[in-house]
C-alpha cells in the first residue's frame, strides 16, 4: 500500500495539480487586492459611497454584554458576488489569451513545410524497398 501511495504522489499530474493549488492561492492573493484595494472603492464612489460590506438586516437589537446582534448581512454576498464575477471575468481573459496563443502555435507549426528527408535517409529507404521487391519475386 505504501510503494502504491509512493506511485500515485510521485505521478505527474498530482505533482502538476498541486502546483496549480499553490498558484491559484498566489493568484487569489492578487485579486482579492485588486477587488478589495482597486474595485471596491471605485464601486462605492459610483455608487455614492456605499460600503457592500456593511449591508444588513438586523433581525434582532444586540445589547451589551447581554446577547449578540442577529442579522443577515447580504452586503458580505454582494461584495462576494462582485468578487466572483470579476475573478471569473479576469479567468476568462486569461483562458482566451492562452488559447490565442496556443492556437497561433498550432498554425505555425501547421504551416511549416515538412523537412525532406536527407540523402542518406533516402538512399537508405530506397534499399529498404528494393530488398522488400526482391523478396516477393
Amino acid at each position: 500500500m505504501i510503494k502504491e501511495f509512493k506511485e500515485f504522489i510521485a505521478n505527474g499530474s498530482v505533482m502538476d495539480a498541486a502546483i496549480g493549488f499553490v498558484l491559484g492561492l498566489a493568484f487569489k492573493a492578487i485579486v482579492d487586492s485588486v477587488v478589495n484595494d482597486i474595485l471596491m472603492p471605485i464601486i462605492g464612489f459610483l455608487t455614492a459611497g456605499i460600503d457592500f460590506s456593511y449591508l444588513k438586516i438586523v433581525l434582532k437589537q444586540g445589547v451589551e454584554g447581554v446577547s449578540e446582534e442577529v442579522a443577515i448581512t447580504y452586503g458580505q454576498l454582494i461584495q462576494s458576488l462582485i468578487t466572483f464575477l470579476i475573478v471569473a471575468f479576469f479567468l476568462f481573459l486569461v483562458m482566451k489569451a492562452v488559447n490565442k496563443m496556443r492556437r497561433k502555435k498550432t498554425e505555425e507549426t501547421a504551416e511549416a513545410p515538412e523537412a525532406e528527408p536527407q540523402e542518406s535517409e533516402l538512399s537508405l529507404l530506397q534499399d529498404i524497398r528494393q530488398l522488400l521487391s526482391d523478396k516477393n519475386k
